[in-house]
């Protein structure tokens, strides 16, 4: 996994970064002196965009670029959603712009009385700026907030529109943000032919680290939209034909909707029963659609959206799911004798345990936890959710024993792994709070107590965990060996995990705790840096350490503390000079500076074993000079990530034989 994580970013989004992360927006070092009514700036039109972009994209790096065309398709959807568009054709162009049409209604033409200006105008200019605030042109919507358009036209080096409409065809075009040609008639079409076309080139001045799209991060938003909108076309186009890319042409649509999201998710895992449960209603004025599945993995995957924008950290809507499942499958349970009198009610964690689920609202006005839209706030959504899945999944279970003692017995396994699990958990604190030395016995522990200067490498084998010793600054680095593979998590419940000695050593280290118990102001180390020799041993040790931590500490990913090391595959030796290359591209280029002669000595890394300390700490520890890759991954494509996980560590060979195939090209330097 993280020979591909640079290409592959379905798996997780990796960046090659310095010691330092600077924010988005570049600091102001003037020397503060005199505060005077001067000093008050009144930004005009979309300067407030281009001055602090991170506030409307969340990030000017790869995840904000592909935003900018996330808010140009969330508005084709909502068009579709209003029962007007059923197709939306994307296209990356050679030069890295990107066009989206669609065949709704198209951008209103006229002129908006209150202001005096056209309407299209108005949307691409004026923040806050749409049709989605109560005028009756949308029930629901995804842009909500009326700021898409106009932030992606301030985020653009230009940005054209050309509307179809009434049997006429209308253009505009944008730079940074202003209009360079007022809209104007341009042609004819057909009456019944009507629609949009947004066509922009992200600014370089903006997007600094990259302007150039990844077609497999915007492959996996589209297919996931196409899921959520039922019998929708969404057309992904790729026309580049370089190096890097390949021209590709996909197309996605579901007629059964989220029960063939709940399907795909699921197809590299072992479902417990064929049936899809599927549910939807409508109660308070708000939709609701839910989809779920059992397989026999230990963790579950559920993903909620309202409007059709994917919520990450869930909110009203998924609470009132878990509270309907809870209740309804420990009251069936009573009624149906499987739980005694005297057993405890099953939790919501134990009938959750190797769900698949898809939860998906719609609502007039929702209301999000800032523009990105991380969190469902609306009190209703919990209401109508949890009536309409309780009411649903009685019947459904009624009309469905079979099914039904399945999941119950499932749970109730899960119940019994994590009463041992807590036990395995108390025994262990116990353990701590008697030793005065609670930290594991192998670890060399840094003296710096201040975790923003700490930081911790784990590496596998006594040797490379030596080297390490002995090279480390003790100030401010941590060491803890770990001998072997570490249990494969995706395979195992918690009581296991918690019974595993190098897992063990690794959460008593890291001082947060796991799963429910974590807490990240617990964290000892502001890196966690995963050290592993450069072959295919080391990257299933990767993989492995990954799957744990996004499975069990995943906030320690999302706030960056999680890091790959990246020692040097050659040592090159010429004429008593050195230099360290960490590709074969990269060797290849020093011996055409340097020269093709007998006089080189060229030594191939096998291990970090085999470094001694001064090279471990030259190439691969100082943070002067090594290279680190910070591990993230995008939260709008997570169900991704979720599978890829599944694919690479579940107990099915044949997805992950078509992964390792499918992206064997990506590897360059590891043993094979």
């Amino acid at each position: 996994m993280t020979a591909s994580a640079e290409q592959n970013q379905d798996v997780m989004e990796t960046d090659m970064i310095d010691e330092e992360y600077p924010d988005d927006n570049v600091k102001d070092t003037t020397e503060v002196g005199e505060y005077t009514p001067d000093d008050i700036q009144v930004l005009e039109g979309l300067e407030a965009v281009r001055k602090r972009p991170g506030m409307y994209i969340g990030t000017t790096a790869s995840r904000g670029l592909h935003h900018l065309v996330y808010e140009i398709v969330d508005n084709a959807v909502d068009e579709a959603l209003a029962g007007f568009c059923t197709e939306i054709t994307v296209v990356i162009q050679p030069d890295n712009s990107i066009t989206v049409t669609d065949n709704g209604r198209g951008i209103p033409v006229g002129i908006n009385h209150k202001t005096g200006r056209n309407a299209v105008d108005l949307v691409f200019t004026e923040l806050h700026a749409g049709g989605k605030f109560g005028g009756g042109g949308y029930k629901v919507s995804g842009g909500l907030h009326g700021v898409g358009a106009s932030v992606v036209n301030a985020l653009s080096v230009w940005l054209d529109v050309e509307i179809r409409q009434g049997g006429r065809v209308y253009h505009e075009r944008f730079s940074r943000g202003k209009t360079v040609t007022p809209l104007e008639e341009i042609g004819e079409c057909p009456l019944e032919e009507t629609g949009t076309r947004i066509s922009f080139l992200p600014d370089p001045q903006i997007f600094k680290e990259t302007t150039v799209f990844d077609y497999d991060v915007l492959r996996q938003r589209m297919r996931e939209m196409a899921f959520l909108t039922r019998g929708l076309r969404i057309n992904l186009c790729d026309t580049r034909e370089d190096g890097d890319h390949t021209p590709v042409d996909q197309s996605f649509c579901y007629e059964g909707g989220i029960r063939e999201f709940v399907t795909y998710l699921n197809h590299s895992k072992k479902p417990l029963y064929d049936t899809v449960m599927y549910f939807e209603g409508t109660k308070n004025n708000v939709y609701v659609e839910v989809a779920m599945q059992h397989n026999d993995s230990y963790t579950d995957s559920e993903y909620s959206f309202v409007n059709n924008i994917n919520t990450p950290e869930g909110g009203m809507h998924l609470i009132g799911f878990r509270n309907a499942v809870t209740k309804t499958f420990n009251e069936y349970a009573r009624k149906n004798k499987i739980l005694k009198d005297s057993d405890a009610n099953l939790t919501g964690e134990d009938i959750r345990e190797g769900i698949t689920a898809i939860i998906s609202v719609k609502i007039e006005d929702p209301q999000f936890e800032g523009q990105t839209k991380q969190k469902l706030g609306n009190a209703e959504a919990r209401g109508a959710t949890d009536s309409i899945v309780s009411e649903q999944l009685t019947y459904f279970l009624e009309q469905n024993p079979s099914i039904a003692k399945i999941i119950c017995e499932k749970s109730i396994q899960s119940q019994r792994a994590r009463e041992a699990a807590r036990k395995a958990r108390d025994l262990s604190r116990r353990k701590n709070a008697l030793d005065s030395m609670s930290l594991p016995g192998k670890l060399a522990d840094c003296s710096d107590r201040d975790p923003r200067n700490c930081e911790i490498f784990l590496v596998e084998g006594d040797s490379a965990g030596g080297s390490a010793k002995s090279a480390r600054s003790r100030a401010t680095q941590a060491i803890l060996p770990l001998r072997g593979k570490i249990l494969n998590v995706e395979k195992a419940r918690e009581d296991r995990i918690y019974a595993n000695e190098e897992i063990k050593a690794m959460i008593t280290a890291f001082g947060t705790g796991i799963h429910n118990d974590f807490d990240i102001t617990k964290l000892r180390y502001d890196k966690i840096i995963i050290m592993t020799d450069a072959d295919v041993d080391g990257a299933h040790i990767d993989t492995l350490m990954l799957t744990f931590l996004y499975r069990f500490m995943p906030e320690l990913i999302r706030q960056g503390h999680v890091y790959l090391a990246m020692p040097p595959l050659y040592k090159l030796e010429r004429n008593r000079k050195v230099w360290y290359a960490y590709s074969d591209e990269e060797l290849a280029g020093i011996l055409d500076e340097v020269g093709r002669d007998q006089s080189n000595r060229i030594q191939r890394y096998k291990g970090l074993g085999e470094m001694d300390p001064e090279q471990l700490w030259e190439t691969t520890m100082d943070p002067a000079r090594r290279v680190l890759k910070r591990v993230q991954f995008n939260e709008e494509t997570e169900s991704e990530i979720d599978l890829t996980f599944t694919i690479l560590m579940g107990d099915k060979v044949e997805p992950r034989r078509e992964f390792i195939e499918k992206n064997a090209r990506f590897v360059k330097n590891l043993d094979v």
